[in-house]
């Protein structure tokens, strides 16, 4: 199946990362190359692009893709999730880096390949995984972890108001026979939520799936710990791009940006700094960079996105 991912927000990216010829730049999310083809086109042959994506698929996809393109600069492109680019500069003899990209949406690819499990439109196995090689599955989640368990994942990851009445479903369901499929979930969430809820919104399933994708990658405790690292990665004028798709991401984003922009800790009457903690970034643009209504019309999935963009001091 052909990797299909229309890369969000590409022009805004290309123009933030304020692209150097022979810089040092790491799609962290590469996907299908949809980003990264343009950064590497911009790149002389002084200049290293390196791709990380923890499916398997989408590394080689873009390997392919970026050796077509014909440029000069180097590759690095690492099987690995977002959460050790410290480590995959440090292997490389690489000590910092002039741009990083984050794309932190489910690719097309993923969501159109119903063995994934991803989509709540699809009849799938109860998969979940990014990384195929990882343990842990929906399925699992779905059918081990308790129901105080399960009601706090929906809560917390999916912002969902019926997510005890969900989880006492699923945990009632599964009591009957195990819950295999996406399908099945699907049906199960249905009945759980009161018909006159499921008229309003979006499909009644999508907080549900969505909470259950984010804990079976650890989706919120990798980015924090991936944003903290790139920052230290990037050199003086580097800058940090990062498109997010729902609230919990943006807000991990935005606090640690922010944090970092504006770390004094000082009482606001004091009336100079005593603490000593001087900025590491500045924050790039007043206002979150969001799709135009074009891009939304050609790719409904951009519409909830939101880039927001540091450049280190």
């Amino acid at each position: 199946m052909e990797f299909h991912h229309s890369p969000v927000l590409l022009k805004e990216v290309i123009e933030k990362l304020n692209i150097k010829p022979d810089g040092i730049y790491i799609d962290g999310t590469i996907g299908g190359a949809g980003h990264s083809l343009e950064i590497y086109k911009r790149l002389n042959s002084k200049g290293i692009l390196i791709g990380l994506d923890q499916d398997e698929f989408a590394v080689k996809t873009s390997e392919i893709r970026l050796k077509s393109a014909g440029g000069q600069a180097g590759i690095i492109l690492v099987n690995t999730n977002f959460k050790n680019i410290k480590d995959v500069c440090f292997e490389n003899n690489i000590q910092g880096v002039d741009g990083i990209l984050l794309d932190l949406g489910v690719s097309s690819h993923q969501l159109d390949e119903g063995e994934r499990g991803f989509s709540y439109k699809k009849d799938a196995p109860l998969d979940m995984r990014m990384d195929r090689r990882g343990r842990l599955t929906a399925k699992i989640l779905v059918n081990e972890y308790s129901k105080e368990q399960l009601s706090e994942i929906i809560q917390n990851y999916g912002e969902e108001r019926w997510a005890k009445r969900i989880a006492e479903f699923i945990v009632d369901a599964r009591e009957k026979k195990p819950i295999e499929s996406t399908g099945e979930l699907v049906d199960i969430i249905k009945a759980a939520i009161p018909k006159g809820a499921r008229r309003e919104g979006p499909h009644p399933a999508k907080r549900t799936f969505q909470a259950l994708r984010i804990a079976v990658n650890d989706e919120l405790g990798v980015l924090e710990k991936a944003v903290s690292d790139g920052i230290e990665l990037l050199k003086p004028g580097g800058r940090f791009c990062i498109i997010s798709f729902h609230s919990l991401e943006d807000r991990i984003v935005k606090n640690t940006f922010y944090n970092r922009a504006k770390p004094c800790t000082c009482p606001p009457e004091f009336p100079v700094c005593i603490c000593g903690k001087k900025p590491l970034v500045k924050i790039i643009g007043k206002k979150t960079i969001i799709p135009s209504k074009e891009e939304i019309e050609k790719n409904p999935r951009a519409r909830s996105s939101k880039l927001r963009v540091v450049e280190k001091i």
